[in-house]
């Protein structure tokens, strides 16, 4: 069995740091599957899934990391083409990717004890973002 949903959030933008580890497990409560893959992925071009531990410190981290990999303040081709100054936020979110798969195993997500699930927006502006949850099993 196949089922997707999707979730909305607003995000702030400038690397801003979500645990939506909640929101996806609410999904897969209500498909009472017991074994599989739970797959989770961002629509855009300028955000990205992963897992961390959600805590300040990383958050602060991922935030600083993804500044020096693709600073804001350097020339983009991308925004010589669309003017939108965002040329960063594409690099940041095509390093990161755009999807997650995570095993599921007697109803649950098989995550570590500090693992979260996160999406990170990586826009120059705040955005409504849509993030599909499907799962696969039985």
């Amino acid at each position: 069995m196949i089922l997707t949903e999707t979730i909305r959030f607003k995000t702030n933008g400038d690397c801003d740091v979500v645990n939506i580890t909640h929101h996806v497990e609410a999904q897969l409560a209500t498909s009472n599957l017991k074994n599989g893959i739970v797959t989770v992925f961002v629509t855009g071009s300028t955000a990205g899934v992963t897992t961390i531990e959600y805590e300040p410190g990383l958050v602060a981290d991922i935030k600083e990391a993804f500044e020096r990999i693709a600073p804001k303040g350097i020339p983009y081709a991308h925004n010589e083409t669309w003017g939108d100054g965002n040329g960063y936020s594409h690099i940041r979110a095509s390093l990161l990717g755009a999807s997650l798969i995570i095993p599921l195993e007697n109803f649950k997500m098989v995550l570590g004890t500090w693992q979260q699930i996160v999406l990170i927006d990586f826009d120059n502006r705040p955005r409504k973002r849509d993030v599909v949850v499907q799962v696969t099993g039985e």
